[in-house]
């Protein structure tokens, strides 16, 4: 079997599209796989990190106002649309794929596309549950849709071919007992274990708010805290000391710059404080941990608050929105979650009936499903 996979701009986008082509190797270890991508993206690192060939185009998306400066912009990505198009038809020809799938990004749109036009098969797949633009563009182009969420079917086109999949998910998040992982982060039962992060990058708002909790647990030491403050955070430990807390000499205090071992903090936590990006909600289903969702405003279609709506509808997680955030309104929702432990429990399993642990399973058999399409 040979598979082209196009997806970029976010790890959002090319980790699902990463973990696609790994378990297609798992299954069939003579796949050969060939990536695209944009020439300046990040999908360069991560894709040639895991072990896969990539090609690239060039690429832009589109400013939607109107400064002289964006209007150049816009311009340059009417030129690179089409130059890329032309460029993927190439590679895919030269290539000669049985099936490409993209995993979103801009692009993922003029090589998905092309494939298309040369009469390829091709699939896509929807990680958010409100679709971006380029997946929505290529909805009725391709021979499946295959979402993550199954509140995104709405905003496509009825005329679409739709299999619910599932986000990839990790196998250390899948295989690591809660028990297992707090005997290795030295926690016991004794309090309640709040796991919050903001991303790779941090969340400010996010920092600030946790930081007038950790305070409060270093006084009363009523939560254990594994708090992630991002490589933007940099600041958070000396705002913890200008208010008497040393993070260092409190035992039922864990503050650093990245989580690494997501796996395992993910078990052993009880609550998870966070943002809602579709990969990580996916995670948080699968350990069936409740959640208060703090949603980017400055993602695409505000794509997080419908991933956290998702939840939310379900009584999995409680949300609230950034420009309501504080630290009082999130000391007040984490009380309200974790002093009750009836509530605690139903959203627990409210977010694990939403969790879909096999997608890797269910993409490759999509992708079977298309090949013997005649």
């Amino acid at each position: 079997m040979k598979v082209l996979l196009a997806g970029g701009g976010t790890a959002g986008h090319i980790n699902p599209a990463i973990a696609i082509a790994g378990y297609i190797k798992k299954m069939e270890p003579d796949a050969e796989i060939l990536f695209i991508g944009n020439r300046d993206g990040m999908e360069q690192r991560l894709v040639k990190q895991a072990g896969f060939p990539i090609k690239s185009v060039v690429i832009t998306g589109f400013k939607r106002s109107l400064s002289p400066k964006n209007l150049i912009h816009n311009f340059k990505t009417v030129v690179y649309s089409f130059e890329s198009r032309s460029k993927a038809k190439k590679i895919i020809k030269e290539f000669d794929p049985d099936i490409c799938i993209g995993t979103g990004g801009y692009v993922s749109g003029p090589v998905i596309l092309a494939a298309c036009n040369l009469g390829y098969k091709a699939i896509i797949h929807e990680q958010n549950a409100y679709p971006g633009v380029t997946n929505k563009m290529l909805a009725q182009s391709v021979n499946r849709v295959m979402l993550a969420n199954e509140d995104a079917k709405s905003r496509f086109s009825d005329k679409a071919h739709f299999v619910l999949t599932g986000n990839p998910i990790r196998p250390a998040i899948l295989s690591t007992k809660h028990d297992e992982a707090k005997a290795k982060l030295g926690l016991d039962d004794s309090k309640p274990i709040i796991l919050s992060f903001g991303g790779s990058l941090g969340a400010e708002c996010i920092n600030r708010s946790m930081a007038e909790l950790i305070v409060r647990s270093a006084k009363d030491k009523k939560y254990h805290h594994i708090h992630a403050y991002g490589q933007q955070g940099t600041w958070m430990p000396d705002l913890l000391k200008s208010k008497g807390v040393d993070p260092d000499e409190y035992d039922n205090l864990d503050i650093r710059q990245y989580i690494d071992n997501m796996d395992e903090c993910l078990a052993a936590c009880d609550l998870v404080v966070s943002r809602a990006g579709a990969i990580t909600l996916s995670e948080v289903q699968a350990k069936g941990r409740p959640a208060v969702l703090i949603p980017s405003p400055f993602v695409a279609e505000n794509h997080q608050y419908h991933n956290a709506m998702s939840m939310v509808n379900k009584k999995a997680a409680k949300l609230i929105e950034q420009a309501d955030l504080s630290g009082e309104l999130l000391i007040e929702t984490v009380d309200s979650m974790l002093t009750d432990k009836s509530v605690l429990e139903e959203y627990r399993k409210n977010a694990q009936k939403m969790a879909i642990t096999d997608a890797n399973e269910r993409i490759y058999q999509t992708v079977k499903e298309v090949l013997a399409d005649s």
